[in-house]
């Protein structure tokens, strides 16, 4: 498939969004001293930003690749809510789908980012799940996008704070499978083993490690290729795509394949998975093989990681990637 092909399939593509839905926000500043009253850094602020991150940054990276996201999830009913709504709008994105709760938080993700590298983290969320009012609703909401046939793929993109629970998997899976909707799950532990019957189950090794609970014993790289089919039959799902951080990707489907991480500048790798999960789902929605995906998934979360803070794959910067490493072709 050439670029403009590929460019054109995916600019008519709908994917929805199911996921946890989180506001970064970030202090960026220099670092010159450390704090007189404890060992900790002084970071001299000089920029404040808020983006879109979770559920939502995958969103943007389909958005970027010229896809029509369709965003669903549970936001709170407070100004971190309403900040996130705002820039939702920015951003031209769709808020129909999103539930607003009035028992929850939104969850919020403070990072302090002084002399080009994160020196510290804060979190302001809840973690447990979405009443089965709330599940009720976003089904129901779902229900009628599959029946009014607006829908080429979903996305669960999973960070365990409470929006996916097992009675959504079961009923989505469902309701996709009845419809043959292929569905791109992007897991953590919590749901872990109930996204069987999926077409692509995406886990990065620390979450295999933990979701097999040590099922099935390896130690390198090549003992887990041996292992993959065993354990893409223990899953259940079509393909297993593993990422595997500066050692790339393991595709397995009727064959196993190890694709390399190609060489990068590392400056952050917050958003990497939402990046990678965004185009494998975008790429094979569009036709391309499962293969070939998972080669353009590994490019372009390598890219993204170049960049300070979560941000979204730049399609143009992807695209040349992709013809310069042969991965796509020009014409």
């Amino acid at each position: 498939m050439t670029i403009k092909e590929l460019d054109y399939k995916l600019s008519q593509l709908k994917v929805l969004v199911i996921g946890d839905l989180m506001l970064d926000k970030y202090l960026f500043g220099k670092v010159t001293r450390i704090s007189p009253e404890a060992p900790v850094p002084v970071v001299d602020v000089y920029q404040e930003d808020a983006r879109l991150g979770g559920a939502a940054n995958v969103a943007l990276n389909l958005q970027a690749l010229g896809v029509t996201p369709i965003l669903v999830g549970v936001i709170g009913d407070d100004l971190n809510g309403k900040e996130f709504l705002k820039i939702l709008a920015e951003k031209q994105l769709p808020n129909q789908q999103i539930l607003l709760s009035e028992n929850r938080r939104t969850t919020t993700k403070f990072r302090v980012i002084g002399n080009q590298q994160q020196v510290l983290r804060v979190d302001k969320e809840d973690t447990f799940s979405i009443s089965e009012t709330e599940t009720q609703k976003i089904y129901e909401n779902i229900k009628k996008l599959f029946k009014n046939g607006e829908i080429h793929a979903i996305i669960f993109e999973d960070y365990d704070k409470g929006v996916i629970t097992p009675e959504l998997i079961e009923k989505i899976v469902f309701l996709s499978n009845y419809y043959n909707i292929p569905i791109f799950v992007d897991p953590k532990f919590k749901n872990f083993h109930f996204y069987g019957n999926c077409t692509v189950f995406k886990p990065n090794l620390k979450e295999l490690k933990a979701g097999l609970r040590n099922q099935i014993d390896w130690n390198t790289i090549e003992e887990l290729k041996m292992a993959a089919p065993k354990i893409r039959e223990l899953l259940g799902n079509n393909y297993l795509l593993l990422t595997l951080s500066e050692h790339g990707v393991l595709c397995v489907g009727n064959e196993v394949r190890h694709y390399p991480a190609f060489y990068r500048q590392i400056a952050d790798v917050s958003g990497a998975g939402d990046t990678v999960i965004s185009v494998l789902t975008a790429c094979m929605t569009a036709g391309l093989d499962f293969y070939t995906s998972g080669q353009l998934a590994n490019l372009a979360g390598g890219l993204v990681c170049e960049k300070i803070g979560v941000v979204s794959i730049d399609k143009n910067e992807w695209f040349q990637e992709a013809i310069h490493k042969k991965i796509l072709h020009e014409i």
